[in-house]
């Protein structure tokens, strides 16, 4: 928690490697359409964790209810916070991953870190939640 009493907090979810599993196997059969539907699938479903998890840690930290009821403006996060994951724009250097491996040991649920950070398996997340009013995404309008 910073002076300010803004709180910040470290998140990785998985959906498990059964996912990547039965898309490999997929793939295999060259069942292509498949494999691409499922794939993403199981990519979206980690995503939706993740959210779900930061909305959970929003309600529990008292602010969740000021969330916009209309789910348009939740995709254009309109809500308090952002989830910042490693590889974007934010925090490019996907190296600082092994910090988050380090503090959250991700092994207990099935995720591993691979020699080029990546999360293993593939449908996982992770990142850093900064709960200040003013953390936004940056773009240009």
């Amino acid at each position: 928690m910073s002076s300010s009493g803004q709180r910040t907090h470290l998140q990785l979810v998985t959906v498990g490697d059964k996912s990547t599993q039965l898309a490999e196997e997929l793939r295999k059969q060259s069942k292509y359409q498949d494999y691409l539907y499922l794939h993403g699938f199981g990519v979206e479903s980690a995503e939706a964790l993740a959210e779900m998890w930061h909305k959970r840690v929003r309600q529990e930290l008292g602010f969740g209810s000021d969330d916009d009821a209309d789910l348009r403006k939740i995709f254009q996060q309109q809500y308090r916070g952002s989830r910042y994951s490693f590889g974007y724009p934010a925090c490019p250097n996907l190296e600082d991953r092994a910090k988050i491996v380090a503090l959250l040991n991700p092994g207990e649920i099935g995720v591993e870190l691979s020699e080029n950070y990546m999360l293993i398996p593939e449908q996982s997340t992770d990142a850093i939640v900064a709960h200040h009013p003013q953390a936004k995404y940056f773009d240009v309008d």
